[in-house]
């Protein structure tokens, strides 16, 4: 059954989130039109998307952003709909919602306000608290799919036979392995490096830690490999780990790829699950840098990249995306933030990106995550109890809408040491959460 759906032009934006609402978010087929005649004589479901209700059909009154090329300072009202804060208010009657639900769901998927403010955080990272979902209390809700949810069901109670899907929830576990181990690996210059750092600073656990470890008769703090594995066994998991092998710098300092022994843990990760690049910190808009660091994981893996995420969360719109396709990365899971949980383009699932810039949809999928360990613990100040209370919140949103939630964590965490004690619990008690 496919539904019509009359606009009043059809341009690369109309098309772009009518495919996200419609069919990937409600499994709806659908056609678009401007031809009303067409319209009014079609006997099957429709929905009516413009500036003038024509009759009885749903009508979503539209505002003018999915018919235009440019970017521009956006002023709009908000309304509150249905526990949320909408922006692009409409008002008349016959509106099916208070809202122009398709502009709203643009503005946020796109990142348009990305594109606008100059305003960046101390690594050049667009800040959450710049957001008009954080200003407006809204970045912990899955805004799209809550909308796309009740669009559906009013859908449906004009048409009971409408195929409206009933999406399911998933859960995606990453790993960001941005220093295998703390002391193992090392080379001779940062090991003695390391230990003059512990011995100026009179760290005496420190310094008997590392000592341990280099001579084999304590475990890395960092090395909890062996922990993840046995959770991806216990809860059947499906990981995706992200390796940093970048040049040694100032925010980069993983393990050399020339150790034979990282080169063998990456192979037995790659033998567990999917392995992406972790582009540097100093990789940031050097496409020629980032073009070796996967070529490099790519020969230690004996098989292509496709997925990445930055390190830092280093990203720029356009520019990051745009690199990556040109790197025939296909999947990206940068979209969050590291200074607040929550759901950086507003929905809790995968999407196509919309380069704004050249106005045209891409390829390349985005899969946004919603927490990161590092955002509890280091921005946040949360300690463990907290931190798993907020998780479990987030979870809860996700569930109710049916879509993805991944989480991001680090092997240093699940290590357990230092100011990660507890962490390891606290992540066996979430997967817990979400897998019961």
């Amino acid at each position: 059954m496919k539904m019509l759906v009359l606009v009043p032009k059809v341009t690369g934006r109309v098309m772009y989130v009518f495919d996200l609402v419609l069919r990937q978010l409600l499994g709806l087929e659908f056609d678009l039109t401007t031809d009303a005649e067409q319209f009014k004589a079609f006997e099957g479901p429709k929905l009516h998307y413009g500036t003038q209700h024509l009759g009885d059909e749903p009508f979503v009154k539209a505002v003018d952003l999915l018919f235009e090329r440019h970017i521009h300072e956006q002023s709009f009202r908000t309304n509150e709909f249905e526990g949320t804060v909408a922006p692009f208010a409409v008002y008349g009657n016959g509106n099916l919602i208070p809202f122009d639900m398709f502009a709203a769901s643009f503005f946020l998927v796109s990142r348009y306000e990305e594109y606008l403010s100059q305003v960046r955080d101390q690594y050049g990272r667009f800040r959450a608290e710049s957001t008009w979902m954080f200003e407006n209390g809204m970045l912990q809700k899955p805004l799209v799919n809550i909308w796309a949810k009740s669009l559906g069901i009013k859908l449906k109670s004009v048409y009971s036979d409408l195929p409206v899907k009933q999406p399911k929830f998933t859960f995606v576990p990453t790993y960001d392995v941005d220093a295998a181990w703390a002391y193992k690996c090392k080379g001779l210059y940062r090991t003695v490096g390391g230990f003059l750092k512990d011995l100026a600073s009179g760290d005496r656990e420190r310094i008997r830690e590392r000592h341990q470890v280099l001579r084999g008769k304590r475990k890395d703090p960092f090395d909890s490999f062996d922990f993840q594995f046995e959770l991806q066994k216990e809860f059947k998991l499906k990981p995706i780990y992200f390796i940093l092998c970048g040049e040694y710098d100032t925010n980069d300092k993983n393990i050399p790829l020339r150790k034979e022994a990282f080169r063998n843990l990456i192979k037995h990760l790659g033998d567990y699950a999917d392995v992406g690049i972790h582009p540097s910190f100093s990789s940031y808009l050097d496409i020629d840098k980032m073009r070796r660091e996967i070529d490099n994981l790519s020969e230690v893996l004996h098989r292509p990249l496709t997925k990445s995420r930055q390190h830092f969360l280093r990203m720029n719109l356009p520019r990051s995306y745009q690199k990556l396709i040109e790197l025939d990365i296909s999947d990206d899971y940068t979209m969050g933030f590291a200074s607040q949980a929550g759901f950086r383009a507003g929905i809790a699932d995968t999407f196509r990106f919309y380069d704004l810039e050249n106005d045209m949809v891409t390829n390349l999928r985005v899969h946004p995550f919603s927490l990161m360990d590092g955002t509890m613990r280091d921005y946040l100040n949360l300690d463990v109890e907290a931190s798993l209370q907020l998780a479990k919140q987030l979870v809860d949103e996700v569930k109710a809408v049916g879509g993805t939630f991944i989480y991001l964590t680090h092997n240093e965490t699940l290590g357990g040491e230092q100011r990660w004690v507890g962490w390891p619990e606290m992540y066996r008690q979430l997967l817990e959460y979400i897998t019961q």
